[in-house]
């Protein structure tokens, strides 16, 4: 375990639950800034009903309007129509969000699980011309049903991989998992898939999600979700605050000797550019005390 992919998804899950709604040009500004600072995977909008969204109902400005071969650019789609209007902008790659639990589906999606299975496996089906994700939503907690036994989690990313995803995510939407979850359900994917990329998108709801990252990446996850601040929440599932910090992730993977190619100062500086633009005070915690010395990318 030497290097570690970042994803920053700041653009995306980071402002979507946000209050103050950032322009076209400020998201095109964010990131620029993360790319500057190294990250080379970017979930740049989601391309959702921008009446449910109104911070995403942009997405189509903001997609058409960036820079390419500046790294990977992501766009977030939960159904066909979603997936083609990714699709029609040029993107890098689509990544679709299946949902663990069904109630949570119809809430989110407003379509059960298995029928949005079967969309995303119609769409992997065809001929793309972008790369194809599958994030798995609520795969450690759902916030209407509860516990979301393994059984059923290994159901829904048996049924995605089938449909030969580049990656997949499990995603703790709601920020309940433990570092026993993670080893778990990380461990289980792998050995049943064990030529699956696995994503990890974690939140930090109770504080968990920087022990989680760490225990995933010891279970064999090489790639992890995180957002500049710790901004960000899902509008459909109650109290799910808080990614993991761009800047904290990144401040202990370098200090434990893993690279990530991002610079640690320029992280800080955006997380705080951030923070202005939103107007409040953000999660994140290096941000506020600075790095260390020796730390090093």
């Amino acid at each position: 375990m030497d290097h570690v992919e970042i994803i920053e998804v700041s653009p995306r899950d980071g402002i979507q639950n946000e209050k103050t709604l950032l322009s076209t040009d400020t998201k095109l500004e964010l990131i620029r800034r993360a790319t500057e600072a190294g990250a080379g995977r970017i979930e740049v909008t989601s391309f959702v009903n921008p009446k449910r969204v109104p911070q995403m109902a942009d997405a189509e400005a903001v997609a058409n309007a960036l820079a390419r071969g500046t790294g990977k650019h992501i766009g977030l789609t939960l159904n066909r129509r979603g997936f083609d209007r990714a699709l029609a902008t040029g993107l890098d790659e689509a990544n679709f969000v299946v949902v663990a639990s069904d109630t949570f589906s119809r809430k989110n999606q407003g379509v059960g699980t298995e029928d949005s299975i079967a969309a995303f496996r119609e769409i992997a089906a065809e001929p793309q011309p972008i790369r194809i994700a599958v994030t798995i939503a609520a795969s450690f907690g759902c916030p209407f049903e509860g516990e979301v036994p393994l059984a059923r989690l290994m159901q829904v990313v048996e049924s995605c991989v089938a449909a030969n995803p580049v990656e997949i995510a499990l995603a703790d939407t709601i920020g309940v998992a433990t570092p026993r979850d993670v080893t778990e359900r990380v461990g289980a994917v792998r050995r049943a898939f064990p030529d699956m990329p696995i994503r990890l998108h974690l939140h930090n709801t109770r504080n968990t999600g920087i022990a989680n990252a760490w225990a995933g990446i010891e279970a064999g996850a090489r790639a992890l979700d995180a957002s500049f601040g710790g901004v960000g929440g899902c509008p459909f599932a109650p109290r799910a605050t808080g990614n993991i910090a761009t800047e904290d992730l990144l401040y202990m993977l370098h200090r434990s000797g893993v690279k990530t190619g991002m610079d640690l100062d320029l992280a800080i500086e955006t997380a705080e550019w951030l923070q202005a633009q939103l107007g409040h005070e953000v999660p994140g915690m290096v941000m506020k005390a600075g790095g260390f010395p020796n730390a090093a990318a």
